[in-house]
């Protein structure tokens, strides 16, 4: 599998994994408590000062916002039409400063040590017997493994029709890549239980 962390060595990356994890929660609790536009317009410039300085080259940096910046375009239009501009303006605004603050995160923190932190602050939790750390932290680690690997799956399938001259439509994309993710997890889950992870 692919992994989101890059190979760098920024003042981000030195950063402790916790830090960054508590640091993401509070911006982003922060950032739903805001309807002011320009506070969350500074948040965007702040978070995509840091993002373009995690070590990825500016091409793959848009290449891989592309797809949530695309979904946030097409929720914001949605919301403009059932509701207040200013609202939809909120919404956009908000939800692109959350991505690209968690993206900055994935770009620098390994997933070895994000599964890590996860677990370790679960922990209170599985003390009051309402969860198992270690479940949440490779649940998450998993789903963030899963992301490039998606959007890998989905450009295949979408070059599998422009060559055969298929019109690229969702109708005819998301059967097939859902059906293509939910065989991989299958596979995943069954390797976890075949080294009895999920026992332990």
């Amino acid at each position: 599998m692919k992994t989101l962390h890059v190979d760098a060595d920024t003042w981000m990356h030195r950063l402790s994994p916790r830090l960054k994890l508590l640091a993401l929660a509070t911006l982003g609790l922060l950032l739903f408590l805001t309807h002011s536009i320009p506070v969350l317009a500074c948040a965007n410039l702040g978070g995509a000062a840091l993002y373009f300085r995690s070590g990825l080259p500016v091409a793959e940096a848009l290449r891989r916002l592309r797809p949530i910046l695309i979904s946030i375009t097409v929720l914001a239009i949605f919301a403009a039409l059932v509701g207040p501009l200013h609202a939809a303006i909120v919404t956009a605004l908000r939800l692109t400063a959350l991505a690209l603050f968690a993206a900055t995160v994935t770009a620098t923190t390994s997933m070895a040590a994000l599964i890590d932190e996860i677990t370790a602050l679960a922990m209170p939790l599985e003390k009051l017997g309402l969860l198992k750390a270690a479940d949440i932290g490779l649940a998450v680690g998993l789903v963030i493994r899963f992301v490039p690997e998606i959007l890998d799956r989905y450009r295949a399938i979408r070059e599998a029709h422009q060559a055969r001259g298929i019109k690229v439509r969702l109708a005819t994309t998301l059967a097939p890549l859902i059906i293509l993710t939910l065989r991989d997890a299958d596979n995943i889950a069954a390797a976890i239980d075949a080294r009895g992870i999920r026992r332990q």
